[in-house]
């Protein structure tokens, strides 16, 4: 019988430490997957930011191209001022202003141009397209930067680099997009 009672004495189970060893270690896990949630969750929200810098980059190379082939620009003025004194690409980054009266982003012409708004979704009637849209003004923390300069060795042919640069909060990103144009349509 004292045997027994021995044995009982031995195995009484948890002790009030080893609990709060267990409760701490288990609220830490808990605490340290509802921070990654919320980090994923912030990350995949700015998708819709990296979204529009695309689509601004593809915006300039695109305009670019419809200039040269319909004529707005000849070839000798598909530079950066820095370049060629011809050249009507503005250097550095520059505002995202709308386009001037030649249709192109980053050039001397859209001195004066209202900012760049993209519309974000339709007023509170849902009426997409009505004056009441709801929108963003990307300035003044996105800005956009067009680089062209010659290929080495190809006198017909030049390097674009539009590279868009934006704040969100405390996280700076950068989109860059490489094309090239040649100077024939």
């Amino acid at each position: 019988m004292q045997n027994l009672e021995k044995k009982f004495q031995r195995q009484r189970g948890f002790t009030l430490i080893e609990a709060l060893l267990s409760i701490a270690i288990l609220s830490f896990g808990v605490l340290s997957v509802a921070v990654i949630y919320a980090q994923g969750i912030y990350l995949s929200s700015m998708t819709s930011y990296d979204y529009v810098a695309q689509k601004k980059a593809e915006q300039a190379v695109e305009a670019i191209f419809a200039a040269r082939d319909t004529g707005v620009l000849s070839w000798a003025t598909i530079q950066n001022q820095s370049t060629d004194p011809q050249g009507v690409f503005l250097d550095g980054p520059q505002r995202m202003l709308q386009p001037g009266p030649d249709g192109l982003v980053g050039t001397v012409a859209d001195a004066g141009a209202p900012d760049e708004l993209i519309v974000t979704g339709p007023n509170s009637a849902h009426q997409l397209g009505t004056s009441s849209d709801e929108s963003v003004n990307l300035n003044p923390w996105m800005t956009r930067t067009i680089t062209i300069v010659p290929v080495t060795g190809e006198v017909n042919l030049r390097q674009i680099t539009v590279t868009i640069n934006y704040n969100l909060g405390k996280i700076s990103r950068t989109y860059t997009l490489v094309s090239y144009i040649s100077s024939f349509s």
